[in-house]
Order: structure tokens, then C-alpha cells, then sequence
């Protein structure tokens, strides 16, 4: 139901659909019938490769492998709680030592993101244990890191005429 205000003598109706119009998100199926909107899949790295299905076991640690172009954006593993269904939390505990990790619910389940430092290149890890029932991921990260080509050096300023001696 929409409610109409007023401000000052004017309705503002046109305002208040045009919110709402912004609210709406194109979805993007997944295999497993969960909602997952665009903005959920924007930001990501141009070459992101996680395992398809990590499977977590209560109070047990799993490990995983990621592929990660460090080019701005982050890279993924989704993981979730038996139905499916997302986990209630994330804790890091074994922190990264060239990034980030966010914990986040989308759609029916929990992914964990890393994001690399900028211009780091090189091997990286961290823990993330997921609550209920203290499952643990272990991550190795692979950061594939190509500097950007040297920019041609500017044409050296011409030299200044010699002064003249009076």
C-alpha cells in the first residue's frame, strides 16, 4: 500500500513512485531458485575461480583454493547451512595479509569475498569460521597481479638559451 503525503500544498506522489521505481533490481537466477539481484553481482574480478561446492562440516575445518585477478574487484565462495540456507555469521579468524575478506548473506547462501590489496601479486590465506555449528573455511588465494606498462617518459623540456654576457 503507498501512502500519500503531503509537503507543503503539493503531493508528492510522482516522488514516492519514483523511489520505489529505483528500488527495483534486476534478478539473476542461481541453480538453486534463490533471488540473487545485480547489485549483489557487481565489483567482481574479471577472473574469479572458486570450487563449485565446498562442503562444510560442523566444529570441522574445510579447505579451499581461489584464483583471483587482482584488478579492483572481489572473488567469491559461496557456502550454506543444509536446506539450503545462509549462515547466521562470519568470524575471520586467520586474517589476510594482502586484502580484505567480507562475510555476506546473497540469496540462500553465505559468501565470503576477498578482495587483494592493490598491486599485490603473490599467495595469500585466511579462516573464516561460520556460525551455527563452528564450521571453519581455510582459503589459499592465488592474486594473478600484472603491472600496468610503464608510461612513455615526457620529451625533456628544450634547454634555455645561453644569458648573454653584457
Amino acid at each position: 500500500m503507498i501512502r500519500h503525503a503531503m509537503l507543503g500544498r503539493g503531493l508528492v506522489l510522482g516522488t514516492a513512485l519514483a523511489a520505489l521505481v529505483g528500488c527495483a533490481q534486476e534478478q539473476r537466477p542461481v541453480a538453486s531458485g534463490a533471488r540473487v539481484y545485480h547489485a549483489d553481482l557487481q565489483g567482481a574480478a574479471q577472473l574469479c575461480t572458486v570450487p563449485a561446492n565446498v562442503a562444510l562440516t560442523p566444529g570441522q575445518q574445510a579447505e579451499a583454493t581461489m584464483v583471483v585477478r587482482n584488478d579492483g574487484g572481489w572473488c567469491g565462495i559461496h557456502v550454506a547451512q543444509a536446506g539450503p540456507k545462509p549462515y547466521d555469521a562470519g568470524l575471520l579468524v586467520g586474517r589476510p595479509q594482502h586484502g580484505r575478506v567480507h562475510v555476506r548473506k546473497v540469496g540462500d547462501r553465505t559468501r565470503i569475498d576477498y578482495i587483494p590489496d592493490a598491486g599485490f601479486g603473490g599467495e595469500d590465506r585466511f579462516t573464516v569460521r561460520l556460525l551455527p555449528g563452528n564450521p571453519a573455511l581455510r582459503v589459499t588465494v592465488n592474486v594473478q597481479y600484472t603491472p600496468p606498462a610503464p608510461t612513455p617518459a615526457a620529451a625533456p623540456a628544450p634547454a634555455a638559451p645561453p644569458a648573454r654576457r653584457r
